[in-house]
């Protein structure tokens, strides 16, 4: 059996160089590769296009790659949280294409399955749909939509073993396990290593044929986006 681990996240991420494409998993702030992110904000790679279903906040996550401007293109759903993503966007700074939620999804679903591209009706008659064929069937309107093309997918998740076996912990099974699927390269990033063997099977997310290297990582702030909290009735 394949030994998939790393030392950590700077070999992880040894050969992402400038202008590379790639996928990060995470929703919000939630199972976000937080140590793989800080070890590219360290290597200062530029003219990175980003897939990720948002961009962090100013001071976390992608948003740290985002002051350093080393990112190129944002491929995202939602990016309302971070004032410098907003910035680079209105002065023109910042490629960003913003796409339905569920077709982002679709999109390195289709990527991880081998299919080159997938129809969905989100979009039909909006600005998404510009520049895009459109084929009906059975009378409804489709967008033709293609699978995403990423050099390296990132993903963080609870446990997993050195053949790279992955499970994941609540809210964090969100686009992590898509696109460990989707990436030329995945990249695993986990709380807890165990040896191969020692995970249930019935438990695995995302088998480790699709992941090509895993560390164990450390030092995770998992913040929180928004923090609610109820008025003390004291």
């Amino acid at each position: 059996m394949i030994n998939k681990v790393v030392s950590g996240a700077e070999e992880a991420i040894t050969d992402i160089s400038d202008g590379a494409t790639i996928m990060l998993g995470g929703f919000g702030l939630c199972g976000i590769p937080e140590n793989c992110i800080n070890a590219l904000v360290t290597k200062q790679v530029k003219n990175l296009t980003c897939i990720s279903n948002n961009a962090g906040v100013d001071d976390f996550g992608i948003g740290l790659m985002l002051k350093q401007r080393q990112v190129k293109k944002m491929i995202s759903s939602y990016v309302g949280e971070n004032a410098e993503f907003e910035r680079q966007l209105l002065s023109g700074e910042l490629e960003v294409d913003l796409i339905p939620q569920g077709t982002l999804a679709t999109r390195c679903l289709a990527a991880g399955y081998g299919m080159p591209a997938i129809f969905t009706p989100a979009g039909v008659g909006t600005e998404v749909a510009e520049g895009k064929e459109v084929r009906n069937f059975d009378g409804k309107d489709y967008l033709m939509e293609y699978a995403f093309d990423a050099d390296f997918a990132i993903v963080k998740a609870w446990k997993g073993d050195t053949a790279g076996n992955l499970i994941f912990r609540s809210t964090s099974r969100n686009f992590n396990p898509v696109m460990a699927m989707a990436g030329k390269i995945t990249i695993a990033e986990v709380e807890e290593l165990v040896e191969a063997g020692e995970l249930d099977p019935d438990y695995i997310h995302t088998p480790g044929i699709y992941v090509h290297r895993i560390f164990q990582g450390k030092d995770y702030e998992k913040r929180i986006e928004q923090r609610t909290v109820r008025k003390s009735e004291v």
